[in-house]
């Protein structure tokens, strides 16, 4: 659209360069950011030469041991051991899970007793499949 101002014309057309360039900082913003953001408690996992590749996190519940014998539950910190195993399975339900699994990540200093202490309170719960997280570790030339 055009319109005559004397013997000049303006044209009442929007500009949608500067919307695409904050459009693209936006989108890089977004990209460097998302993968720093970490859900769920800090842990210093183990490292094992051979581990398998790590089901979607999304799909599972992950089960939280501290270094200091904390507890969380995705990033809900548990109180009472007792009741892990029926949060788990509240939250399965919340979240309409339809298989029993859930990942344990236990920091590297975590005391042994207290990850068995945990995966018994979750199996408990009959659940049948606990997944141990670990880091890759890296390959050394022998």
């Amino acid at each position: 659209m055009s319109v005559d101002i004397g013997s000049q014309t303006a044209k009442s057309e929007p500009n949608v360069v500067p919307l695409c360039d904050i459009l693209l900082v936006l989108l890089i913003i977004f990209m460097i950011v998302t993968p720093m953001i970490q859900k769920g408690a800090n842990v210093t996992l183990p490292e094992a030469k051979y581990t398998a590749s790590q089901p979607d996190p999304s799909q599972m519940l992950t089960v939280y041991i501290k270094k200091s014998g904390e507890i969380a539950l995705d990033d809900k910190v548990v109180d009472d051991l007792a009741k892990l195993g029926q949060l788990i399975l509240d939250r399965m339900e919340e979240m309409q899970m339809t298989e029993k699994k859930v990942l344990l990540k236990a920091d590297l200093e975590a005391a042994y007793g207290r990850v068995v202490d945990v995966m018994n309170a979750i199996k408990e719960a009959q659940i049948e499949v606990i997944g141990l997280v670990t880091e890759q570790k890296a390959s050394t030339l022998e």
